[in-house]
C-alpha cells in the first residue's frame, strides 16, 4: 500500500505479471497531452501537486510526493514502469536467468554516471538493493525484496542476485528500487541519482526544482527545468492554474472545479487510468469484524455509487475488489456484497446482531475521508449501526492503525498496481487471515508462467471479495488538467510517478 497522503510513506504493491522487456534508449516517451508541435527546449515547466516530500529518501518515509517528484526524473532503476504499466530496461542492459529462476545476472549500461560525476558500478546497484531491504527501510518494496538471498559484483557491470525462492515478480518489483550512488550521503535532504534531471533547490512547505542534468547518458529532457509548487489544498491549486502560475496539476481533486477548464480552450482535462483504491478497511481480527457476516453487511449497507456520485460527480469507477481494471487478474465483482439493505440488516442478524452495534472509525483529516466518514456514518445508521468518528492526522494514523493496529475500521487510500497480495499476510495491518489465500499468493509468486499466476490471483480476488476483507468504496479517478501550450506529460498516474521529461511547453 502506498498512502495516498505526503506524510505517510507507500508500504506495498507486490506479486505482480511478469512482463516483456523491450529496450528502451534513455528517458523513453510518456504518455498523452496536448498535440505537441514547435516547443522551447530551455522552458521552464511548472507542475503543480498537494504532495510535498516529507524528505527526499523513498526507503526513510519519504512519502508519495517524493516518488511523484523524484522517481524516473532524480532517480532510475534497473528497470523502468511506463506510464502505461509495461516494464522497460532502464540502467540494466541486459539480464538472464537461471533455469531454476533463482539466479538473475545483471549487466549494467554503460557510461552511465550520477549527479556527482561518479561512474555507475555494480557497487552502486547491491547498495541500493541492499538499502531497500535493510532492518530500518520504510522502502514499500522490503518485503517484496526480502526474497534476495545474495548479492554478487564479479565486476563493474555485473550484478548477479540469488533469491532464497522463485519470484515471477522480481523484475516487475525492480523497476521500483532507485539506483543510488553508494558514497552518498544525507539522502533526507540532497540527492545523487542517473535521472535526466538533477535537484537544485528544495525549499520545504512551497517548492522543489530540478535543473536537465548536461552528463545524462540517455535522451535529454526536453524543457530545462520543471519546479513542483506545493499547496495545501485543491482550491488553492486550480487558482494556481488559473493565474498560469502552474501549467499542469499532477492529479485534480476538485471535481467541482472542472467546469471551468473543460470549457476553456486554454486548458485541456484528461481522464487517465488510476490504480488508488478508497478503502473502508476493517480490523479483521477485531470484534465485530471478525464475524465474515458482519463484513458482508457493512458491505452491503453502504451505496458505493452513490458516495461516489457525491464525492466525484461522473468521474472514478466502483470496483468490487481490490484489483482495479488495469491489473492482469481484474474482473468487475462489483455484484459481490453489493448495497442491499434488507440483505443487511439479514446479515446482521444471522450474526447475532439484529439491534445494530457500535464502531469507532479512525478517519484521516484530508479530504474526502471526512466526507466519506460522514457519509457512511448515515448509510449504516439505516441498519441499526453506530459509528463513532475518530479523526486523526496522516501520522497518528501510520502508528495507529498500520504500525499498532490499534483500530476497529478505518479509512485509508491504497496507490500501488498489484496490491491483492496483501490479503495473503496476515500480519498485514487489517488482519485478513485466509490460510488458503495465503497459499495461493504464495504459489502464485512461484508460478511457472504468467498465466498460471494469473488465474490463482482471479481466486484470490474472488476469495476476498466474498469474505469482505474490506469494503473497496471506489476506484479514484486520474484527472490532469494542463495548460493546452503543454505536450507529453503523463497521464495515468500509475503509482504515483510523475514523469516531467518529455513534457514539452510551446
Amino acid at each position: 500500500m502506498s498512502i495516498r497522503k505526503n506524510s505517510l510513506y507507500g508500504v506495498a504493491a507486490a506479486a505482480a505479471l511478469a512482463v516483456t522487456l523491450s529496450a528502451c534508449g534513455g528517458s523513453g516517451s510518456n504518455g498523452g497531452g496536448a498535440s505537441g508541435g514547435s516547443f522551447d527546449k530551455n522552458a521552464t515547466v511548472n507542475i503543480g501537486s498537494l504532495y510535498e516530500p516529507q524528505n527526499l529518501d523513498n526507503t526513510g518515509g519519504g512519502g508519495q510526493g517524493v516518488t511523484e517528484a523524484l522517481n524516473g526524473n532524480v532517480y532510475e532503476g534497473l528497470f523502468k514502469l511506463t506510464d502505461d504499466g509495461k516494464v522497460e530496461k532502464l540502467l540494466a542492459d541486459d539480464h538472464k536467468v537461471s533455469d531454476d529462476g533463482l539466479t538473475y545476472t545483471f549487466t549494467l549500461k554503460d557510461g552511465v554516471k550520477f549527479h556527482s560525476g561518479k561512474a555507475l558500478t555494480s557497487a552502486d546497484v547491491k547498495y541500493s538493493l541492499e538499502k531497500v531491504i535493510a532492518k530500518d527501510s520504510q522502502s514499500a518494496r522490503k518485503s517484496n525484496l526480502e526474497v534476495i538471498k545474495s548479492i554478487e559484483t564479479p565486476d563493474a557491470r555485473t550484478v548477479k542476485v540469488q533469491l532464497s525462492q522463485k519470484s515471477i515478480s522480481f523484475v516487475y518489483n525492480l523497476s521500483y528500487v532507485w539506483i543510488i550512488n553508494s558514497e552518498a550521503k544525507d539522502l533526507k535532504t540532497s540527492e545523487d541519482g542517473t535521472g535526466p534531471y538533477q535537484l537544485k533547490k528544495w525549499t520545504r512547505g512551497s517548492a522543489l526544482s530540478l535543473d536537465r542534468f548536461a552528463g545524462y547518458w540517455g535522451t535529454a529532457a526536453k524543457n530545462k527545468q520543471v519546479v513542483f509548487h506545493y499547496f495545501k489544498d485543491a482550491t488553492a491549486l486550480n487558482n494556481a492554474l488559473l493565474t498560469n502560475a502552474v501549467d499542469v496539476v499532477t492529479s485534480e481533486q476538485s471535481p467541482d472545479a472542472l467546469d471551468q477548464f473543460k470549457s476553456n480552450q486554454n486548458y485541456k482535462v484528461t481522464d487517465g487510468n488510476s490504480t488508488t483504491k478508497l478503502l473502508l478497511a476493517f480490523n479483521d481480527k477485531a470484534k465485530p469484524f471478525t464475524d465474515v457476516k458482519v463484513r458482508q453487511a457493512v458491505s452491503s449497507a453502504i451505496d458505493d455509487k452513490k458516495l461516489l456520485e457525491s464525492v466525484w460527480g461522473g468521474y472514478g469507477k466502483l470496483i468490487g475488489s481490490m484489483v482495479p481494471p488495469t491489473d492482469p487478474w481484474y474482473e468487475d465483482l462489483t455484484d459481490v456484497n453489493a448495497y442491499d439493505t434488507a440483505r443487511a440488516k439479514k446479515l446482521l442478524d444471522e450474526a447475532g446482531y439484529k439491534d445494530g452495534f457500535t464502531f469507532t472509525l479512525d478517519t484521516p483529516n484530508y479530504d474526502p475521508h471526512p466526507t466519506a466518514a460522514t457519509f457512511i456514518k448515515s448509510q449504516l445508521a439505516k441498519v441499526g449501526i453506530t459509528v463513532d468518528i475518530n479523526t486523526i492526522t496522516p501520522d497518528e494514523w501510520y502508528t495507529k492503525v498500520y504500525k499498532n493496529h490499534d483500530f476497529t475500521a478505518t479509512l485509508q487510500e491504497h496507490v500501488n498496481d498489484r496490491d491483492l497480495v496483501w490479503y495473503g499476510n496476515p500480519d498485514f495491518y487489517w488482519g485478513y487471515d485466509n490460510k488458503q489465500v495465503t497459499d495461493w499468493v504464495k504459489q502464485a509468486e512461484e508460478a511457472s508462467s504468467t498465466a498460471e499466476q494469473t488465474e490463482l490471483l482471479k481466486k484470490v480476488n474472488r476469495k476476498t471479495a466474498e469474505d469482505a476483507a474490506s469494503d473497496w468504496l471506489y476506484l479514484y479517478p486520474q484527472i490532469v488538467v494542463a495548460n493546452s501550450k503543454l505536450s507529453g506529460y503523463p497521464v495515468n498516474g500509475l503509482n504515483s510517478q510523475f514523469f516531467a521529461y518529455d513534457i514539452k511547453k510551446g
